[in-house]
């Protein structure tokens, strides 16, 4: 059986939320933070442990808050994103201050898994459904790397993504007719507008997306190998960026894309109907308490998860 590891993404810095540490938010009823309920879900469809990728100014609070409780009922690794972890050679750009992106993040992790990993993103509630498809793709599906990555995602619909509080990133997504994916296009101020949905391209060009279609929200199973690619791609990222950028970030779903399109990837695509919720913006806390409440009442939940 392979050893199969949940990563979580919670070194952002959360300049949207105000500032604060939007992943360490008390949203349950006994103090518990959105990661909780993702581990909860995640440890009961079969993960072996945990990998929390941190910043190294979070660890204190990170841990008090959340990482030494769960170092009690499960496996914990910690990794480390930090903007000046990049190859020797290349320096930061004058001006920046937030580490390089979702791709640099799961860099971090090398040495830390040994088998096929989930990623997620800390203060984004996934929902029961995707943990246990990818657990069970990962475990009995997933091929060894024959030159192809063999990958697979949580399928979003994006009708059930949205903020009520303000526009939403995602990776909108094309599928071929086999249920795999064909690309992925990080897509950006996503809102509905008096009943129309509303979207930009990077460049802010007006796009158009249906509400059924389906989304990336970091819901990614992969396979160890692929850290390999992602260590052979970061200094070609870095080395590309123009003078003065100090923005651009290296994004798994843009990674993942170009490796799809070049053909040496596939990615099963796995549905999941669940409803996500999250704290993009202040506003979104209550939205989330309510919603893990009436979880809680349905008896998805324990009121006391640990």
């Amino acid at each position: 059986m392979k050893e199969t590891a949940l990563v979580i993404m919670a070194a952002g810095i959360g300049s949207r939320f105000g500032g604060g540490i939007k992943q360490l938010e008390p949203v349950g009823p006994n103090g518990e933070i959105i990661m909780d309920y993702s581990i909860y879900d995640a440890l009961e469809a079969g993960f072996d442990k945990i990998v929390f990728i941190i910043r190294k100014d979070l660890e204190k609070d990170f841990k008090e808050i959340i990482g030494n409780r769960i170092e009690k009922i499960a496996k914990v690794e910690y990794a480390y994103q930090e903007l000046d972890d990049i190859p020797a050679g290349i320096s930061v750009p004058e001006g920046r201050k937030k580490p390089w992106g979702t791709g640099q993040a799961v860099l971090s992790i090398r040495g830390l898994v040994n088998g096929p990993f989930l990623v997620i993103n800390a203060d984004d509630y996934y929902g029961k459904e995707g943990f246990k498809k990818i657990h069970d793709y990962m475990t009995k599906e997933m091929k060894d790397s024959d030159g192809v990555y063999d990958m697979c995602m949580g399928g979003f619909i994006l009708k059930n993504t949205l903020s009520d509080h303000g526009s939403v990133t995602r990776g909108v997504c094309t599928l071929r007719e086999d249920g795999s994916l064909k690309d992925v296009t990080e897509t950006y101020e996503i809102r509905m507008e008096q009943g129309t949905l509303l979207a930009q391209d990077e460049s802010g060009n007006p796009v158009s997306v249906s509400p059924e279609q389906h989304v990336s929200m970091n819901m990614w199973g992969l396979p160890e190998g692929f850290l390999k690619e992602l260590e052979q791609g970061f200094p070609d990222f870095l080395s590309s960026l123009k003078e003065g950028d100090i923005k651009s970030e290296y994004l798994l779903p843009k990674i993942i894309d170009d490796l799809v399109k070049k053909g040496k990837a596939t990615v099963t695509v796995l549905e999941t109907r669940d409803k996500w919720f999250g704290v993009t913006y202040k506003e979104d806390k209550e939205t989330v308490v309510a919603a893990i409440r009436q979880l809680i009442h349905d008896g998805v939940y324990p009121e006391k998860l640990f």
